[in-house]
Formats: C-alpha cells, sequence, structure tokens
C-alpha cells in the first residue's frame, strides 16, 4: 500500500490557480490537493505551490513527465517536496 507523496512545484506562471495545478496532475492519478502559496501581504502568487498524489508511482511519473516542461511559456520545476527546514 503506497501512501501519499507531497510534490513542490516550481516557476509557475503568476496566474496559475490551485484548479489549474490540480488539472495538470489529474492524469497522473488522484490528486488529493493542489495549493499555489500567495503572498500573505498582497494576494499575490508567489509563483510555486504544492501538490499531494494519493500514490507513490503517479507521483513519480508526473515528477518524471512534468518537470522541465512548459506551462503558459514557463519552464515549471517538479519534485518532491523536502520537509521545511526551522527558520
Amino acid at each position: 500500500m503506497s501512501f501519499l507523496k507531497k510534490l513542490f512545484v516550481g516557476s509557475l506562471p503568476w496566474a496559475t490557480t490551485d484548479e489549474q495545478l490540480n488539472d495538470l496532475f489529474a492524469p497522473f492519478g488522484q490528486v488529493l490537493s493542489a495549493k499555489v502559496l500567495q503572498d500573505r501581504e498582497t494576494g499575490r502568487s508567489r509563483g510555486f505551490g504544492f501538490v499531494e498524489m494519493a500514490d507513490d508511482a503517479a507521483a513519480d511519473e508526473a515528477i518524471a513527465k512534468l518537470n522541465g516542461s512548459d506551462m503558459d511559456g514557463r519552464k515549471i520545476v517538479v519534485n518532491e517536496a523536502r520537509p521545511r527546514e526551522d527558520r
């Protein structure tokens, strides 16, 4: 039984929505959550987000196919999210 895998998605176009991020990953398997992070002050996109997928194999395939791919003229970065380090 595989468990959920959290992916980091960077270099997103500024106009990307949570829904678009979800739609980008949906062809690879079940997306549990897709969130584009926003600046607290301005509410504008910070250009990156996180996607949680239900299946390891699906997440690995999404990384393989989407990392370096083009999204609205920007080359996006997709890899496994690393735990946040203490500041």
